[in-house]
């Protein structure tokens, strides 16, 4: 028999119609659009909006968007797995809301937290359920609402930001297409380096906490980017160097978009070419979990069966990996 392997076959994506573009962003903070686009790589984000609508709108859209696409019966789906930083409420999963909302009636469903690295082990989660033969559709969707969690009046964090959601649908393969190795690591010396302070159990709410703005993102920008840099670059060497792979091996590199910076280190260190790297941040900003697979949806197109593909992330807590992934399908 031969072996299993996880291989996404469908992609969707969703971000808001709403802009908040680098120009707007000078009139509420002290900013400009050279020190952003020069920093970060970011021209504008997309913001949802409508106080009604949280996190499990995003990844409705994004689901029906790929359902759409390909064709897809949701009675079908065997899981649903929702990685977010932002679910809609505390206790209840999103994801559930998501897999009922979407008609995914055959389908468990749960969340997973990670920061921005929530897709990639999503992604490998995913992937245990499928090869262990027992499940054979699961839709990932990365999911967030940034803009829940952002000080407008920060302009260390503010500017960086938006909202989106995208998603994959993985199944069986046996001809030697999907994921072929992951390296996924986390160490918590990065907890008190991106986070928000107030609203789990070591700190409850309080009219204390709120007056104080301690629900809302904080960072330690040089921390980040130093750390971010190193460890995300280095499990993309350390990936391609295990399996032997070169860069004219490589076909995309598909990397958080949480900085231009952060992705033009990686591709250096594996010595990608620029055309090989893919980057959407000038359009989106940081959507944490949804950054990886709105870069699937936004070069689908371009993919090509057989192709190979680095995916890199890293994120809060610290959290980080690299994924290599054969593509299964002509667009």
């Amino acid at each position: 028999m031969s072996k299993i392997t996880a291989a996404i076959t469908a992609v969707g994506a969703y971000v808001p119609e709403d802009v908040l573009t680098n120009k707007m962003l000078e009139e509420m903070v002290d900013t400009n659009d050279e020190w952003i686009t020069s920093r970060t790589g970011i021209k504008e984000r997309r913001i949802l909006k409508d106080p009604d609508k949280g996190t499990s709108y995003l990844g409705i859209q994004a689901a029906n968007n790929l359902i759409e696409k390909s064709g897809l019966d949701p009675a079908e789906i065997d899981m649903v797995l929702l990685a977010s930083a932002t679910p809609d409420l505390p206790v209840a999963a999103t994801g559930v809301h998501v897999a009922t909302q979407i008609g995914a009636i055959n389908a468990f469903a749960y969340d997973l937290q990670a920061a921005c690295s929530g897709f990639l082990y999503a992604m490998s989660t995913a992937s245990a359920y499928i090869e262990s033969g027992r499940y054979k559709k699961v839709l990932v969707i990365g999911a967030d609402k940034m803009s829940s969690i952002i000080d407008y009046t920060d302009r260390t964090t503010c500017i960086i930001f938006g909202d989106g959601a995208g998603a994959v649908l993985m199944e069986p393969n046996t001809e030697g297409y999907g994921l072929q190795d992951e390296i996924l690591r986390s160490d918590s010396i990065g907890r008190e380096s991106l986070r928000i302070e107030a609203g789990g159990s070591l700190m409850p709410p309080t009219e204390e906490t709120v007056a104080r703005k301690l629900h809302f993102v904080k960072q330690d920008g040089k921390t980040v980017f130093k750390f971010a840099v190193s460890n995300m670059s280095g499990v993309s060497a350390e990936i391609m160097q295990r399996n032997k792979l070169s860069n004219n091996d490589i076909n995309w590199l598909v990397a958080h978009q949480a900085n231009k910076r952060i992705v033009g280190a990686t591709a250096s260190r594996i010595n990608l070419e620029e055309e090989k790297v893919l980057m959407n941040i000038e359009r989106y900003g940081n959507t944490t979990s949804a950054t990886l697979p709105l870069l699937l949806s936004d070069f689908e197109k371009q993919f090509k069966k057989g192709d190979n593909i680095i995916f890199a992330s890293f994120g809060g807590g610290f959290t980080w990996g690299a994924t290599w992934l054969k593509w299964a399908y002509n667009s």
